[in-house]
C-alpha cells in the first residue's frame, strides 16, 4: 500500500461530494473546475490509498466496499476538523447573545446572582436570563444552557464542571448557646430546640458520624420546619435554635461569629452520598463559547477550596 502522507482534507471533500453526487461532473460542476481535475483527484486518492473507491461507467460513479466503509472515515475526519477550526475560531471572539442559567433558589442569590454585574462588564455582549427554581430541571426539555446544581452526580447524559464539593455544618447563634448550652454528643439534641429543612420528599434527616464510625441518623425534634432555608436561617440567627446547612449557606455567618459550629468532632450531612456543586450543560459535540465562559468565569470567582468554606 502505498504512503496517506500526501491526503489532505480537500481531497476529503471532493471524495466525500463524489460519494454522494455519484458523479464527477456534478462536482466539478459545483466546485468550478473541470471534470477531469475531480477524477484525478480521486484517482489520487485511491492510489495514496492502495483501494479503488468508486466503480466507474457512463451512467454513474458507483461507491464499492471499500469506498463505503472509507466514507466513514471521511466524514469523521472532516467534522473533526471542522470541530477543531470553530473552536479554534470562538477563542478569537467575544461571547455574546443570549444564556440562560438554572440555579436552586437561596444558592442563585448568594451565589451567582452577586457575580453577575461583574461577568456583565466582563462581557458586555452577554444576555443573561437566569431562573431560580428548587425544582428538578431537566435540559432536554427546558431551555436551559447551564444548570447550577448540588447533589449526586450520576446522568451520563451531561457534562460536568465540578466546582467543589458541599460540607454541612450544625450551628447555633451565640445567644442560643448562651441560653441553652452546647452539645457533646448527637444525642443532646434531643433536650434541644431544632429548626430543619422539609422538602418535597419529607424534613431533612440530620446524620452524624465519626472518622472510625458510619453515619448514623438522628430525628431531630423540631421546633421549626419550613421548606424555605432562608426563614430557617434568620429564626437560627436570632436564637430560636440549631440548623444544619451547608457551608455555602451559613459560611459567612460561621466565619463573622454570628453562628458557632457545634459537635465539632463529628462530620454532619443529610445525604450519605458526596455532594458537589456544579455546573451542568447537555453532552454536545462542540461546547459554545458562551457556556465556556461562563463556567470558566464563576470557576475563578468560586476559587479552590470554595470561597464560603471553612478554613
Amino acid at each position: 500500500m502505498n504512503t496517506v502522507d500526501t491526503i489532505n482534507i480537500q481531497t476529503l471533500l471532493f471524495f466525500i461530494e463524489v460519494f454522494d453526487a455519484q458523479s464527477f461532473s456534478v462536482v466539478a460542476r459545483k466546485e468550478g473546475v473541470s471534470a477531469s481535475k475531480v477524477s484525478r483527484i480521486i484517482r489520487q486518492l485511491e492510489d495514496s490509498l492502495g483501494q479503488q473507491l468508486f466503480y466507474r461507467n457512463t451512467r454513474a460513479v458507483t461507491p464499492t466496499e471499500a469506498g463505503r466503509v472509507f466514507m466513514r472515515y471521511a466524514k469523521s475526519m472532516t467534522e473533526s476538523m471542522s470541530a477543531a477550526q470553530q473552536e479554534l475560531q470562538d477563542r478569537t471572539l467575544e461571547p455574546g447573545g443570549l444564556i440562560r442559567i438554572n440555579a436552586p433558589v437561596f444558592f442563585g442569590q448568594r451565589h451567582i446572582a452577586p457575580w453577575l454585574p461583574q461577568l456583565s462588564a466582563q462581557y458586555p455582549k452577554l444576555q443573561i436570563d437566569l431562573s431560580l427554581t428548587d425544582d428538578f430541571i431537566d435540559p432536554h426539555h427546558y431551555a436551559t444552557d447551564v444548570i447550577f446544581r448540588i447533589g449526586t452526580l450520576n446522568d451520563s447524559a451531561f457534562h460536568a464542571r465540578i466546582f467543589g464539593e458541599q460540607t454541612y455544618h450544625l450551628a447555633a447563634s451565640p445567644s442560643y448557646i448562651s441560653t441553652h448550652g452546647k452539645l457533646q454528643v448527637p444525642a443532646d439534641l434531643t433536650h434541644h430546640k431544632c429548626l430543619l429543612y422539609k422538602g418535597s420528599t419529607g424534613p431533612n434527616r440530620w446524620l452524624f458520624k465519626t472518622e472510625s464510625e458510619d453515619w448514623t441518623p438522628f430525628l431531630a425534634p423540631a421546633l421549626l420546619m419550613s421548606n424555605n432555608a432562608e426563614s430557617l436561617l434568620v429564626s437560627a440567627l436570632k436564637g430560636m435554635g440549631i440548623v444544619l446547612f451547608p457551608d455555602w449557606l451559613i459560611g459567612e455567618h460561621l466565619k463573622s461569629g454570628e453562628l458557632i459550629k457545634l459537635l465539632p468532632n463529628y462530620s454532619t450531612a443529610v445525604k450519605t452520598t458526596p455532594q458537589h456543586v456544579a455546573a451542568i450543560y447537555p453532552h454536545t459535540r462542540h461546547v459554545s463559547l458562551n457556556v465556556r465562559a461562563l463556567i470558566d468565569y464563576f470557576a475563578k470567582v468560586y476559587g479552590h477550596p470554595l470561597y464560603w468554606q471553612l478554613n
